[in-house]
């Protein structure tokens, strides 16, 4: 004689309802976990920009002491001197892949800027080597 089991002990696994609870907290999950990542992208690139946009500021800084003018462009930031060494090993793009810009006419009148995310100079992403007036 077989043992039956009869009611609910005789299923097994879960119903449709624990399964779309279930699925409906990893989705949450899932959401809070890709906004903190993405945001943390975007901080970490803006702070990126920034520490690249003063190194370049103060390689600047030492050209126009040593030469008593501001470089017609980057790129002679990167150029050898006489003795063979240059201001900045290599001029690299910022985060989002856009070069670094040096506005200013005079060494004490000069930033170095970074377009932001958009790529776009003079809106209120850019990023400047001038540290930010709170």
């Amino acid at each position: 004689m077989k043992n039956h089991q009869t009611g609910r002990r005789a299923q097994a696994g879960f119903t449709l309802v624990e399964i779309m609870v279930v699925i409906v907290i990893l989705g949450l999950l899932a959401t809070m976990v890709a906004t903190n990542v993405i945001g943390a992208s975007d901080e970490a690139r803006s702070k990126t920009a920034q520490t690249s946009a003063r190194t370049i500021h103060e390689a600047i800084k030492l050209y126009y002491s040593e030469n008593g003018k501001l470089p017609e462009s980057l790129e002679d930031l990167v150029s050898e001197e006489d003795d063979g060494r240059s201001y900045v090993e290599s001029l690299e793009p910022d985060p989002w892949g856009n070069d670094f810009i040096l506005r200013g006419d005079t060494g004490r009148n000069f930033e170095v800027i970074s377009c932001g995310p958009n790529g776009t100079e003079g809106d209120e992403d850019d990023i400047s080597s001038r540290k930010k007036k709170e």
